[in-house]
C-alpha cells in the first residue's frame, strides 16, 4: 500500500532530512541531518519508527500538503508550530490523515524547526547513505517545493497514538548557551572575551542551516588572521575579521581558517536552534569538567525521555 501526499506550498529550507551522515567529515563531506535531533527522534519514536528515520524539516516558511491517496499515521514535533488537519492543533502531536484532507503546518508561538515524520517508509533519494539533504549542494534527499509530491510506503493507520507527543522542557528555545572557551581563545583580548560573556547577543536573519550570525559587540581578534584552516565542529563560535561571531549549525563546512573563540556544547544546540532571528542569547563559560558532566546529565535525561516514548501509549 501507498500514501501520497501533493506539496501545495514548501518554505524556504523545507527539506528531507534524518539522522545525518557521520564519519565523513575528514573526506569534506557535512554531516548535515536534523538542526534539532532531538525533535526528529521524538516524532519518529512516538510513531514507532527508528529514532533517526527520514522526515520532512519544516522552516518557518511553513509547509501545505493534500493527501491524495491513502492514509497514515504521521507525527509533528519541534517548534511550537500550528498544525491543521481534521483541526487545528499545536505542534508535539500524532495525527491520522486520510485521502482527500489537507496539512497544514505553520509557525506558531515559538521556535524555527519543526519535524513530520509519518508512519512509514518517506521515499526518498539518499547521498553516501543518508537521506538527509545538504542545503547548499541540495545533496541527498532534496529540497521541498510546490507541485511536487511526498510517497509513503507501507503506511501504518493507528489511532491509538492520536494525541499529544510530552514535549520536555529542554526541547524549549535556550537564550543562554553554555561554552567551553577556545580554541582560540588566544586570539582575543581580556576585555573581549569578557564582551563575549557578559552581553546580550541577538540572532539576525543570516540564518541558515550552516550557522547564524549574531549581532552585538565587536568581537575583534587582536592578531593576524593567518591561521591555517582546521576541523571545526557544530557549535562552534566563528569570528570573522570584521569581528561578527557565527555559530556554526548542522551543514557548517568541515574546516575553516577564522578564529573560534568558544565552542558551544552540542547539549544545548537542539534548543537554541529553536530560537528565532532576533531573539536574544547570551553565553555563559564552563570548564571542560563540567561541559562533560553537563553533558553526561542532559545525555540521561534525554534518554530516559526517548524511552518513554516508546513505551506503549
Amino acid at each position: 500500500m501507498t500514501a501520497r501526499f501533493q506539496i501545495t506550498h514548501a518554505g524556504p529550507y523545507v527539506s528531507v532530512q534524518d539522522g545525518g551522515r557521520p564519519k565523513l567529515m575528514r573526506f569534506g563531506v557535512p554531516a548535515s541531518g536534523a538542526m534539532d535531533r532531538l525533535a526528529l527522534q521524538a516524532a519518529n519514536l512516538a510513531l514507532g519508527n527508528p529514532a533517526p528515520a527520514a522526515g520532512i524539516e519544516v522552516s518557518l516558511g511553513g509547509l501545505a500538503l493534500t493527501c491524495t491517496e491513502g492514509a497514515v499515521t504521521l507525527a509533528v514535533a519541534g517548534g511550537g508550530f500550528i498544525v491543521e488537519a481534521d483541526a487545528k492543533h499545536g505542534s508535539w502531536v500524532v495525527l491520522t490523515v486520510q485521502a482527500g484532507q489537507r496539512l497544514i503546518i505553520r509557525p506558531g508561538p515559538w521556535g524555527s524547526w519543526a519535524y513530520l515524520c509519518f508512519a512509514g517508509a518517506l521515499q526518498t533519494g539518499h547521498w553516501l547513505g543518508a537521506a538527509a539533504t545538504h542545503a547548499l549542494s541540495g545533496f541527498g534527499g532534496g529540497k521541498l517545493a510546490a507541485g511536487g509530491s511526498l510517497e509513503i510506503h507501507d503506511p501504518r493507520v493507528n489511532q491509538a497514538l492520536n494525541g499529544p507527543i510530552p514535549c520536555p522542557i529542554f526541547a524549549r528555545p535556550r537564550a543562554n548557551l553554555r561554552v567551553t572557551l577556545g580554541p582560540q581563545d588566544r586570539f582575543f583580548t581580556a576585555e573581549t572575551l569578557h564582551d563575549l560573556l557578559s552581553s546580550r547577543f541577538a540572532l539576525t536573519t543570516a540564518y541558515d542551516r550552516m550557522g547564524v550570525r549574531l549581532s552585538g559587540p565587536a568581537l575583534h581578534p587582536a592578531a593576524p588572521l593567518n591561521m591555517p584552516s582546521e576541523p571545526i565542529t557544530r557549535g562552534s563560535v566563528q569570528v570573522a575579521g570584521d569581528g561578527v561571531a557565527t555559530v556554526l549549525l548542522a551543514d557548517h563546512q568541515t574546516t575553516g581558517g577564522y578564529p573560534k573563540i568558544a565552542t558551544a556544547l552540542d547539549c544545548d544546540l537542539d534548543s537554541f536552534t529553536q530560537l528565532r532571528p532576533r531573539d536574544a542569547v547570551t553565553f555563559q563559560a564552563v570548564a571542560p569538567a563540567q561541559a562533560i558532566a553537563l553533558a553526561r546529565a542532559h545525555a540521561a535525561a534525554q534518554r530516559a525521555y526517548l524511552l518513554a516514548l516508546m513505551r506503549p501509549r
